[in-house]
């Protein structure tokens, strides 16, 4: 078998809305899949400034994709 060139898997849990936002802009930005659009994203976020370090006590439901105000499934964090 032939090895693979991205051995290591991820796995995240994402609510409908944050899927229907992920697909939106996968669509928008002509992504072959939905690997490369989140290989995409995390390669802008971790070469991004400005947001700020999680403090003691935060849990992983505390982070989103999206604002909980937000129910059109668009994006809150701005490109």
């Amino acid at each position: 078998m032939a090895e693979l060139e991205r051995p290591q898997r991820l796995q995240i849990m994402l609510t409908e809305d944050e899927l229907a936002a992920l697909e939106n802009w996968r669509f928008e930005k002509r992504m072959p899949s939905r690997s490369a659009a989140v290989r995409e994203l995390l390669r802008r976020g971790l070469a991004s400034d400005g947001f700020l370090t999680a403090g003691s006590g935060v849990r992983s439901q505390d982070f989103g994709v999206i604002s909980p105000d937000d129910k059109n499934g668009s994006s809150s964090a701005k490109p």
